[in-house]
């Protein structure tokens, strides 16, 4: 019992200190306000009752410059206006008399990102296909996987950590190397049309190719090494030779003297 009449005796000491040190503080605070030090703002005069602690306002940071977006480059699809109708509705003989209402809601404004590269992909065919119902020769294919490839380089700028559609645009690269290469083969004129109506860089394979493994690079080391070596000693033979030469040549002499 008496260590309890002890605590609490200690306890109500320290609040009467305590309530008597902030309503010092509150009273210095009303006496002198406290005022911002930057010139574009100013506070209010700070006043508080007995047994509360003023607190500042904080400084707000109203000047901090905006951030600028940055622009990538340009997109294949901007070609494509906003008012051209999509090209399951473009064929349709009614769609002239229609209202302008509908024409909107049926132009590329509301259409998806699907819809404009199929269109995209159309007019692609139709640069490098050799007739009106060529569908699957090698030309139509690289027109096909050239829209492809683009819109995946487009995403990829935007968004560099999907992974998924970087492997199927890597995919999408080899397949048409391998088919330009075999239409080069096949059919020069053709091959040269397609590389000029769809902007294609070709660039040639390498003559020799393999696969670098440790197995392979340890090897070839250790060839290098040795070819090395063999050029050294047949370096140093060549310099023997015309010691072994003229010492010959000395003792020819020698024995003809002799003679």
């Amino acid at each position: 019992m008496f260590p309890n009449m002890a605590l609490r005796t200690v306890l109500k000491s320290t609040a009467g200190v305590f309530r008597e040190g902030a309503t010092g503080l509150c009273s210095a605070l009303a006496t002198k306000p406290w005022t911002c030090s930057s010139a574009l703002l100013t506070a209010p005069r700070v006043t508080c009752a007995a047994g509360s602690v003023a607190v500042p306002p904080p400084v707000r940071y109203y000047a901090r410059a905006a951030k600028q977006k940055t622009t990538g480059p340009e997109s294949q699809l901007s070609d494509l206006p906003p008012a051209m109708l999509k090209m399951d509705y473009a064929a349709v003989p009614a769609i002239e008399t229609t209202d302008d209402v509908v024409k909107r809601l049926l132009s590329l404004e509301f259409a998806s990102q699907t819809e404009k590269l199929q269109l995209k992909k159309e007019q692609l065919i139709a640069k490098v296909q050799r007739d009106e119902n060529d569908r699957t020769s090698v030309e139509v294919q690289v027109a096909v996987l050239t829209a492809k490839i683009r819109n995946y380089q487009e995403h990829l700028l935007k968004h560099h950590k999907d992974k998924a559609n970087k492997r199927r645009m890597l995919m999408a690269v080899d397949r048409r190397k391998k088919l330009l290469k075999n239409l080069r083969l096949v059919r020069y004129d053709a091959f040269e049309k397609v590389c000029e109506q769809l902007g294609i860089t070709y660039s040639f394979p390498p003559l020799y190719y393999r696969r670098a493994t440790h197995r392979w690079m340890a090897k070839k080391a250790f060839c290098l090494k040795v070819y090395k070596e063999v050029q050294k000693q047949k370096a140093e033979q060549q310099r023997m030779r015309p010691k072994q030469s003229s010492a010959s040549r000395n003792t020819e002499t020698t024995k003809a003297a002799a003679a």
